[in-house]
């Protein structure tokens, strides 16, 4: 499947994954405004096999297929819950 990956403006470290370029029909328009201007930072042929910096390829494809789009939120500094014994 081809993906194109946009960097939201607005929000560091935001970004969202769409099927085709500069289509974003398929994003809430809340959502879609709420982003700011989007630079398109990355084509590429989204598989399972392939490895994302921060996302699970399958968890990508099936937002994609279902919604149209999938949205990468920044990552947190809050460490996980501690697990008592």
């Amino acid at each position: 499947m081809q993906c194109y990956i946009y960097k939201s403006s607005k929000k560091q470290n935001l970004y969202l994954y769409i099927k085709n370029k500069d289509d974003f029909s398929s994003v809430p328009e809340a959502l879609f405004g709420s982003l700011g201007k989007l630079d398109l930072v990355l084509e590429l042929e989204l598989t399972p096999e392939r490895k994302l910096a921060k996302e699970d390829p399958e968890k990508v494809i099936a937002s994609l297929n279902q919604k149209g789009y999938f949205l990468q939120l920044p990552a947190t500094d809050v460490p996980p819950p501690l697990q008592l014994q």
